[in-house]
């Protein structure tokens, strides 16, 4: 274990005594580091290389115990605390400025009960390595549509994936929580075990405490499944938009079909000419059978006329992986979100609009199509908002170069209140922007759930300690 020395960040002192620094590293299975570690730098860095944020402490745990006692120690010192779990948070809050990070990436255990269909996973696992091992099995329980997104923020916020029209959001699927509170205590959250909570925690983000396991149901799909993937011009966009609108909302649970705006992906075959230019893709998985599949999602292949069709059979982790390459880590994020009731004519239009304007090759415009049993969950039964809207728009700006970043957020913001107005829509917490909007922004995201929230809120963290979120203020 790395020796602790110095705790100075360029001329940022924070004073705590040595003594107390040498037991917590003496308690901590993990490694504690600062600025004076060599690993540093690499331990601060997050996935969007937006974040840029210097962290006196960073305690890497490896175990609940570790988080308990990090934690206690935090409160002890009054510091800023962080919680990282797989650090693909678009605003950066797995980091802060001069307080301490529980870093969770070690954290990556999994075990699947085949029989029981259920997968108990650590906090710093990815969805990848989820989908590995319930693959083995057949089985999975709806994550991300980008591998490399990490299991804990993803199901804290909600959780929107290719399955989702079929068995609803990941924190739908969520069955119990290990949570380390507050006041450091280790609690299980349930259906059955401090309900509150458990309500609280999916869609509430990671306001109440640090969660160090995640018990999930599993369903049985794969290891090939149908997937559509059809690539149309963007001058067809409009119509192509119309049409799929129209095959989304009909289709049946099992299907899940989105529309992208975006560039030609730089995929192997792809004239390097081709790269980035601007398309319409249109994405669906069918939850079921591989012929039936076929059947259902063959209208999303024939929406125009396509520049290339790669609809078929093919591994469940394969299409769950294939955005990863165009998502790397150390580029630059702003991305926000709102949902909508509808998608009208007029609304696709001015969706449009801005793909054509947009400031990055890069930039993507995600249309996702909601409903099924996402829309079967009342409102009141968990704390995730929203469930009402049948669409939801998400701005994903990409960059590259620094310069550049007063303009590109300046912009999405543009475009997206632009949007906002169309549609008041609310929010999706884990596509946010960095929560600027704070005064509007809670109920954007929580809808009539706000209220119920600030009471657990109160409840499990009267305080405030966990604030490094979308954060949600304790009743007063």
């Amino acid at each position: 274990m790395e020796t602790i020395e110095a705790l100075t960040i360029e001329d940022k002192i924070i004073n705590l005594d040595r003594e107390k620094l040498d037991k917590l590293e003496s308690q901590l299975r993990g490694d504690l580091i600062t600025s004076q570690n060599e690993i540093y730098d690499e331990a601060r860095s997050v996935w969007n290389g937006l974040i840029d944020k210097t962290p006196a402490i960073i305690a890497r745990c490896m175990n609940t115990g570790d988080v308990v006692d990090t934690l206690n120690f935090a409160r002890e010192n009054n510091l800023l605390v962080a919680v990282r779990s797989g650090g693909h948070n678009v605003a950066g809050n797995a980091v802060c400025d001069e307080g301490i990070v529980i870093d969770l990436s070690e954290m990556k255990g999994i075990h699947v009960d085949p029989e029981a269909r259920t997968a108990r996973v650590q906090p710093g696992a990815d969805w990848g390595d989820v989908d590995k091992e319930t693959q083995l099995h057949g089985l999975i329980t709806p994550g991300g549509q980008v591998s490399i997104t990490g299991v804990a923020g993803l199901t804290l916020g909600g959780g929107m994936g290719y399955v989702r029209r079929k068995w609803g959001l990941t924190c739908d699927n969520l069955l119990s929580a290990e949570i380390v509170t507050a006041d450091g205590e280790i609690v299980t959250a349930s259906a059955n075990k401090n309900e509150d909570l458990f309500w609280g925690i999916r869609g509430g983000g990671g306001n109440f405490g640090v969660v160090t396991s995640f018990e999930f149901q599993l369903h049985e799909l794969g290891p090939e499944i149908y997937g559509a993937l059809t690539i149309y011009p963007f001058e067809d966009a409009v119509s192509v938009l119309r049409k799929w609108r129209d095959f989304a909302l009909d289709a049946p649970n099992e299907v899940t079909c989105d529309a992208y705006i975006w560039g030609m992906p730089p995929l192997p075959g792809v004239p390097a000419e081709m790269h980035w230019a601007p398309v319409v893709i249109i994405a669906g998985m069918y939850a079921g059978p591989v012929e039936e599949g076929k059947q259902r999602l063959q209208p999303a292949s024939e929406l125009g006329t396509p520049i290339e069709d790669m609809s078929g059979p093919r591994p469940y982790v394969e299409m769950q992986s294939d955005l990863d390459p165009l998502f790397a880590d150390g580029q630059l994020y702003y991305w926000k979100s709102l949902f909508s009731d509808s998608m009208g004519d007029e609304l696709i239009d001015e969706v449009v609009a801005h793909a054509a304007d947009k400031p990055s090759k890069q930039c993507l415009f995600a249309l996702r199509t909601l409903g099924g049993a996402m829309s079967e969950v009342p409102e009141e039964a968990t704390a995730y908002g929203n469930r009402d809207a049948m669409f939801n728009i998400s701005i994903d700006n990409t960059w590259q170069d620094h310069s550049k970043t007063d303009d590109m957020i300046a912009w999405t913001r543009s475009a997206w209140s632009n949007l906002r107005e169309k549609t008041d829509g609310g929010v999706y917490v884990n596509f946010a922007g960095f929560g600027e909007e704070k005064d509007t922004l809670t109920q954007a995201v929580h809808g009539k759930n706000y209220e119920r929230l600030q009471q657990v809120k109160s409840k499990y963290d009267p305080d405030n300690f966990f604030q490094v979120n979308q954060n949600i203020l304790p009743s007063r």
